[in-house]
């Protein structure tokens, strides 16, 4: 249950239109429902602005689902991340408006329309780094956010990110996505005066150590103001980016 229905419920209440017992039952399974081997959080559309995300890796098929089902029940958009092949065709057969993005390993459900605000705009350095990037991507839109998507463009051959600085100034956020020695989000950093959300990932050679090295060039840039997500996490860079844009347009910075 979001804001939005929970107002719409409250105002039936004071209207006549709905009574009191039904209310209740409406509000019975706030602020989480009990699965058994899993407790659904339905209160957090209301504290986060999105229901709760499913995180499939290392659960088992029937979970995933049962817990998909059950914030669908809620007329939720929902959102699960790291999920295979295999994941997605038991969903898919039990949920069938069920969406996949094999490359960022996403399902979506959307249950209502997504009215995009703000300009958020991913970057990449290399190809090799979309499954992430496109984690991020993904995950913000369906948070809300216009997103704009800026691909292959690392320091290697700078020229390409220069050829778009325009796209630079009109977004509002950035995620840079970057392995290797993760350079690209300090040269953005060094160019925008808007909020960088720097994420490394886990492509490069054996000194890379999965990303750890991308990781600390990346906390230790000298381009100021760049926040530093964990390496790999698309999906927590999307989040952070729909929170910005969500506060620039209430107004609240």
């Amino acid at each position: 249950m979001n804001e939005e229905q929970l107002r719409a419920l409250l105002q039936g209440v004071k209207d006549g239109q709905i009574s009191c017992d039904s209310a209740l039952l409406e509000l019975k399974n706030l602020p989480y429902e009990d699965l058994g081997f899993a407790k659904v959080d339905h209160h957090r559309a209301l504290r986060n602005g999105f229901p709760e995300v499913v995180f499939c890796q290392g659960k088992a098929k029937e979970h995933i689902i049962e817990i998909l089902a059950n914030l669908g029940q809620r007329s939720h958009n929902i959102l699960a991340t790291r999920a295979t092949p295999e994941v997605y065709a038991a969903v898919q057969a039990a949920i069938p408006e069920a969406s996949y993005s094999e490359l960022a390993r996403v399902i979506t459900i959307v249950k209502e329309a997504i009215p995009k605000r703000g300009r958020v705009l991913v970057l990449s350095a290399g190809t090799a780094d979309l499954p992430v990037a496109e984690e991020a991507a993904i995950t913000a839109e369906i948070m809300g956010c216009g997103v704009e998507r800026l691909y292959d463009v690392g320091v290697a051959g700078i020229h390409r990110l220069f050829d778009n600085k325009e796209r630079l100034d009109e977004a509002q956020v950035l995620i840079v996505v970057a392995g290797m020695e993760g350079a690209l989000a300090s040269v953005v950093g060094g160019l925008t005066d808007k909020p960088v959300i720097a994420v490394p990932t886990s492509v490069g050679y054996g000194a890379s150590f999965g990303g750890l090295a991308a990781l600390l060039a990346m906390l230790n840039s000298c381009s100021a103001g760049i926040g530093v997500v964990n390496i790999d996490n698309g999906f927590g860079a999307g989040v952070l980016a729909n929170s910005i844009i969500r506060a620039i347009h209430a107004g609240e910075v």
